[in-house]
């Protein structure tokens, strides 16, 4: 996995239009490295947004909605800025 995260850290990830598919969100804040990946995460029961589980890669993300990842080393979170 590429993220640079400390577990626990909230980073904030800008997008550029109103909303962002969760498959692509994790890419851009790199919580996986691939669609591939993301789908795994996902059917894995490894990511909540809001502090719910989720398992659609086509989820729709908008501004403040916080995405968090259950990794190995600890949990990791980003927002949708």
């Amino acid at each position: 996995m590429s993220t640079s995260q400390t577990p626990g850290h909230r980073d904030i990830v800008p997008i550029t239009d109103e909303s962002i598919r969760l498959g692509q969100f994790l890419k851009l804040a790199g919580l996986a490295d691939s669609g591939a990946q993301a789908r795994e995460m996902l059917e894995d029961g490894l990511v909540a947004v809001n502090g719910e589980p989720e398992e659609r890669r086509g989820r729709q993300l908008r501004r403040a909605d916080l995405v968090t990842v259950d990794l190995p080393a600890g949990e990791v979170r980003a927002v949708v800025g």
